[in-house]
C-alpha cells in the first residue's frame, strides 16, 4: 500500500474500528474529488468517521445537522448590508470548507438539497450574481438511515448520481465491539488523533498522481461493456449514466494508486465496482424479485461480464 495512504489509514484507524475497508473506499473517494453517501444506521460511527479524516488532514471541517427547517442560506451563505462601509458582504455557509458533514441529509427539504448539486459539482456557489470559489480539496460525506422514513424527503436520482461512492460501515464483531468499549471508556476517541499526519496541500499532490495512472483500451472497455450491461437489462429500470462510468473510470485509477501500481487491471475496476454503481441504478419489479438489491445485481453483472485478457 502507498506509505502516504497507509499512514493516513493508521490516523483514522486509531478512531475507528474494524472498518478498514470502508476508511480505504472513502480514503479513494476522496483522491478522486468524489463526495460519499454513507448509509447505515445510527450509532455505527459515521460522523466519527468522517471528524477522523478531517482531523487525521488538518482541513476545515463543518458539520450541519439538517432537518426541514434548514435554509439553503445555511449551505450556500448569504450576503448582507455592511453599515459601516455600506457594501454588501458575503458570509460563509457550511459548505466553505474542506469535509463537510451533512448528517441525515434525507431530512432537509428538497431547495436544501438542491443548494447542495452545484457546490458538489462545480466545486463553486453562486450568489447575487457572484461565484465563490470553494476551498481544495472539498469533499461532503452525506448520512442518511435507511431504516426511518418518516419525516424525510427522497433524495432524488439527480442528487444520488452526484455521489461519487455509496457506503455501508455496518455493525462491528465482538472483538471490535469490545475495542470500541475499551477506547471510549476515558475519553472520546477522536482525542486518539493528536495532530494531522498529512495538510491540504497532500491531499492534492496525491490527487494529481492519481490522474497519471494509466489505463489501457481493454480495461476501459471493460468499463465500458460493465455500464452499457445495464442500460438494455429488463431487470433495471434505470441504467448507469455516463456520470457512472466516469467514476468508475477514476475510482479504479484511485485504487491503483493505492496498492502502488503504475496501470489500472480489471480487479481494480471490481473492487469499485459495487460502491459506486449500485446506488445509481433502478432496479425493476422483475429485478428487485431476482435480486433483492441493486448491489447483490452488480456483484452478479460483474460475474457474468467477460473479463479482459491483460498482456505483459
Amino acid at each position: 500500500m502507498n506509505q502516504k495512504i497507509q499512514l493516513l489509514s493508521e490516523s483514522i484507524g486509531k478512531v475507528i474500528v474494524g472498518k478498514n475497508d470502508t476508511v480505504i473506499r472513502l480514503i479513494a473517494s476522496l483522491l478522486c474529488e468524489g463526495h460519499v453517501l454513507l448509509e447505515d444506521v445510527p450509532g455505527v460511527g459515521k460522523t466519527q468517521l468522517i471528524t477522523a479524516l478531517s482531523r487525521s488532514i488538518g482541513g476545515k471541517f463543518n458539520r450541519i445537522q439538517l432537518t426541514p427547517d434548514v435554509m439553503p442560506s445555511d449551505i450556500a451563505g448569504f450576503t448582507m448590508l455592511d453599515q459601516s462601509t455600506g457594501e454588501f458582504v458575503y458570509k460563509d455557509g457550511a459548505v466553505m470548507c474542506n469535509f463537510m458533514l451533512a448528517d441525515e441529509i434525507n431530512r432537509a427539504s428538497p431547495k436544501v438539497q438542491s443548494a447542495l448539486l452545484e457546490a458538489m459539482e462545480e466545486r463553486q456557489i453562486s450568489l447575487d450574481g457572484t461565484t465563490h470559489k470553494l476551498p481544495q480539496p472539498f469533499l461532503v460525506m452525506a448520512t442518511q438511515n435507511p431504516v426511518e422514513t418518516y419525516g424525510t424527503f427522497h433524495l432524488p436520482e439527480a442528487q444520488m448520481d452526484r455521489f461519487f461512492m455509496k457506503l455501508s460501515m455496518g455493525y462491528p464483531d465482538a472483538a471490535e465491539e469490545m475495542k470500541i468499549l475499551e477506547r471510549t471508556e476515558k475519553h472520546n476517541p477522536i482525542q486518539n488523533i493528536e495532530a494531522p499526519v498529512m495538510h491540504v496541500e497532500d491531499i492534492t499532490a496525491l490527487q494529481q498522481a492519481v490522474k497519471d495512472i494509466r489505463v489501457t483500451d481493454q480495461v476501459k472497455e471493460y468499463i465500458v461493456s460493465i455500464v452499457g450491461s445495464t442500460r438494455d437489462d429488463r431487470n433495471v429500470t434505470l441504467g448507469i449514466s455516463p456520470r457512472g462510468s466516469i467514476a468508475l473510470y477514476k475510482a479504479a485509477k484511485a485504487f491503483a494508486f493505492i496498492y502502488e501500481r503504475d496501470y489500472v487491471t480489471p480487479d481494480d475496476v471490481k473492487t469499485a465496482a459495487v460502491s459506486v454503481l449500485a446506488h445509481r441504478i433502478i432496479l425493476s419489479p422483475q429485478g428487485k424479485s431476482q435480486f433483492g438489491t441493486s448491489e447483490a445485481y452488480i456483484r452478479d453483472l460483474l460475474e457474468n461480464v467477460a473479463v479482459p485478457a491483460m498482456g505483459k
